[in-house]
C-alpha cells in the first residue's frame, strides 16, 4: 500500500475529491496547512504600502492506495489540482507497512 499526501490550493479541493471519487478512491482525508517560504512576492497592498505573506494556506490531501495504483492516482491529483502558477503545490508518496485500527489493536486491510 501507499499513502499520496499532497498540498494543494484550497481552490482544488473540490476537483481534486471529484477526480479520486471517479477513480475509485473516495475515502479521503482533507486538512488544512499553512506553507512558509514558499511563495516569492507574495503580498498585500494596504494604504499604499505593500505587506509580505509569510504563511500561504493550503489543503492537504491523504489517500491510501494500491501500489499498483499509486502512479494513477499521482497523476489525477497533479492534473486536477494543476494551475501552471508558482505555488501549485506537491505531492509525496510514502510506502505503507501497515495500519492498525485504534478500537481493535488489529493490523486493518483496507478495501481498496
Amino acid at each position: 500500500m501507499k499513502k499520496i499526501e499532497a498540498i494543494i490550493r484550497p481552490t482544488k479541493v473540490g476537483k481534486v475529491c471529484l477526480t479520486l471519487e471517479k477513480a475509485g478512491y473516495p475515502g479521503l482525508k482533507f486538512t488544512q496547512v499553512e506553507n512558509q517560504g514558499m511563495l516569492e512576492g507574495a503580498g498585500y497592498q494596504l494604504r499604499g504600502k505593500t505587506y509580505s505573506v509569510d504563511l500561504a494556506f493550503r489543503a492537504k490531501v491523504e489517500v491510501i492506495v494500491k501500489d499498483t495504483e499509486a502512479d494513477r492516482i499521482v497523476s489525477a491529483i497533479r492534473d486536477a489540482a494543476f494551475t501552471g502558477e508558482i505555488g501549485d503545490g506537491e505531492i509525496c508518496v510514502h510506502e505503507m507497512e501497515h495500519v492498525i485500527s485504534v478500537r481493535t489493536g488489529e493490523s486493518v486491510e483496507f478495501a481498496i
